[in-house]
């Protein structure tokens, strides 16, 4: 019931649809409940008199059967057509809430979660979440109205037949309830099952040329067929749950239909029923056996559309870690000074510390490099600047205000990063670069390319600035692809500019060009530099070696060498 009440509200934008829905639904169901109680009463009356009086009323009685049925046909057109509709509705607004959530949701999050299970959630989980917010209530309100209605006609036919009917009826219901609880753990256990065969695709494909190059193809073949096979295990316990829910509700429709011919059979032989009324009595319990066949069936749909709909709102109802402060302000009229006080941090599954009491101030438009073993925290640095995480103790302050009381949107808007690991969306190059400033215009785009050196090549392909780059940039060359990303930053002009490693991976040759390039664009900005290449951070205004989870030493490159420390030991290697 809980997760119900968490459901209804996503029907409210289509209420209309949804009560038209249900009033079709009902002339339905009155229409099939109609035809055996006029049969009954023609039986009765009309087909017991004479013939001239019979096929005069023929014509008037079949007009309004036709325009009884067109009502009904018209009425099933709109619940299969706007009714599914509906649905889709109702499906497309979760799964854009969905992706919309995923998007606030922390760098932490994705830490801890797999994309291949996510994208099983923003697909399969929300289309049967989709058949259940239409079949399930027309279907339950259908099978209610008929129900009940045959009840009360079976029930005016012969009271005495009746009764048995309404404990069968009972004990079906228990024992359904019972197996419910059986099939709704399987459902569950479906969901997380299919999105370990989505995460097992999603990695091997994304990685497909480092498996193709280990010749490794056999060993994620046995990784995939270990999820699938896991997948039909659990298929397995959850079709031996249906298949006895369902087995068991037929036999419980079978007794019904023994109770009737055995019961009835006693009555007519007590003069206690007419011959004529069991037959009306069969064509009564078909009408009320049916809806509860479809109720059966309509268990199936509910317990995967729920099980998928409580993983959406595990998600959904997932604070982000990282969010605007109540009284958050823009950032504006960025100057870029950045001063780190006796900052502190670690993850949130761990207590080990990453950072401890780090301190240091880049003034408006300096340049500091941090330098330093893999796994100092020189990269966890350049993430709490622009809050993908949040400090566990001190704060990090531009201009003066603390990071946490500014807007998420104005503090990273004002911050550019050049990665290593260079993405690249799948599309054009000039969509590529005008992702740092949507809107641009041609030209700025254009500048932006001449900046960071990458023109001249751009125009030398075929289709220039229309060049498709592949997935993640993948028919461009890393030295191409990084020129890219800083055509990007270019384009969106941040005060205060981030580069991680940006020429580690790159050839000398590239490197040289993309260091002018980023030269270009620390220029008169305050920026902050990862280097493994000691070479390429020699003019910093300031250097920081980090080193167990601090500053272990500070100067320029000269001071620095004259120590005889750390990075004097790095510079020599």
């Amino acid at each position: 019931m809980e997760t119900l009440k968490k459901f209804i509200p996503y029907y409210k934008p289509y209420r209309l649809v949804f009560y038209l829905d249900l009033a079709c639904a009902a002339v339905i169901s009155l229409v099939d409940l109609a035809y055996p109680q006029i049969l009954r009463i023609m039986t009765r009356t009309l087909f017991t008199r004479e013939s001239r009086v019979i096929l005069n009323a023929l014509l008037p009685l079949g007009a309004a059967l036709f325009l009884m049925y067109l009502l009904q046909a018209l009425c099933k057109y709109y619940v299969s057509y706007q009714g599914h509709m509906m649905g889709a509705r109702m499906e497309r607004d979760m799964r854009q809430q969905l992706f919309e959530h995923y998007e606030k949701l922390s760098f932490s999050y994705y830490d801890q979660n797999n994309s291949g299970q996510m994208m099983s959630k923003l697909v399969s989980d929300l289309f049967d979440i989709s058949e259940m917010a239409h079949h399930a209530p027309e279907n339950f309100f259908i099978s209610l109205i008929k129900i009940i209605g045959s009840f009360i006609f079976l029930v005016q036919i012969n009271a005495y037949l009746a009764i048995p009917l309404l404990f069968l009826v009972t004990a079906m219901l228990f024992f359904s309830l019972w197996q419910n609880r059986r099939i709704q753990a399987t459902f569950m256990d479906n969901r997380k099952k299919i999105g370990d065969v989505n995460a097992s695709l999603q990695d091997t494909l994304a990685g497909i040329r480092v498996v193709q190059s280990f010749t490794n193809e056999p060993i994620e073949r046995e990784k995939f067929s270990r999820s699938n096979q896991a997948f039909l295990a659990s298929k397995d316990a959850n079709y031996r749950c249906m298949g006895s829910f369902m087995s068991s509700n037929l036999f419980f429709q079978g007794m019904m239909y023994l109770v009737v011919l055995i019961f009835g059979g006693f009555l007519i032989a007590n003069g206690k029923m007419d011959v004529s009324d069991l037959a009306m009595y069969a064509l009564y319990i078909g009408i009320f056996i049916s809806p509860i066949q479809i109720l059966v069936e309509l268990t199936e749909m509910m317990q995967k559309g729920l099980s998928g709909f409580r993983r959406f709102i595990a998600v959904v109802e997932t604070k982000p870690e990282i969010e605007d402060s109540p009284d958050a302000r823009p950032l504006s009229d960025v100057k870029g000074e950045v001063v780190f006080q006796d900052v502190s941090f670690h993850y949130s599954d761990d207590e080990t510390p990453v950072l401890s009491h780090v301190s240091f101030r880049i003034p408006q438009g300096k340049s500091v490099a941090l330098a330093g073993p893999s796994g100092s925290g020189k990269t966890t640095i350049c993430n709490l600047l622009p809050r993908f995480y949040d400090v566990t103790g001190g704060q990090i302050t531009i201009d003066g205000k603390d990071i946490r009381s500014l807007t998420l949107e104005s503090l990273r808007g004002s911050i550019g990063i050049v990665q290593q690991d260079v993405y690249l969306f799948c599309g054009t190059i000039r969509e590529n670069i005008a992702y740092g400033k949507p809107g641009a215009s041609e030209e700025e785009i254009l500048s932006a390319a001449r900046k960071a050196n990458i023109h001249d090549f751009i125009m030398s392909l075929p289709n220039g600035y229309d060049s498709f780059v592949g997935e993640r940039g993948t028919r461009l060359s890393g030295g191409q692809k990084q020129r890219i990303s800083i055509a990007r930053v270019f384009l969106k002009n941040p005060p205060i500019l981030i580069l991680d490693e940006a020429t580690s991976a790159l050839d000398n040759e590239s490197e040289r060009y993309i260091q002018k390039s980023l030269d270009a664009l620390a220029h008169n900005r305050t920026t902050i530099t990862i280097a493994h290449r000691l070479s390429t951070i020699r003019d910093m205004d300031e250097i920081l070696v980090i080193a167990d989870n601090g500053i272990a030493e500070r100067g320029t490159h000269e001071e620095l060498l004259a120590q005889g420390g750390i990075y004097a030991h790095y510079y020599e290697l």
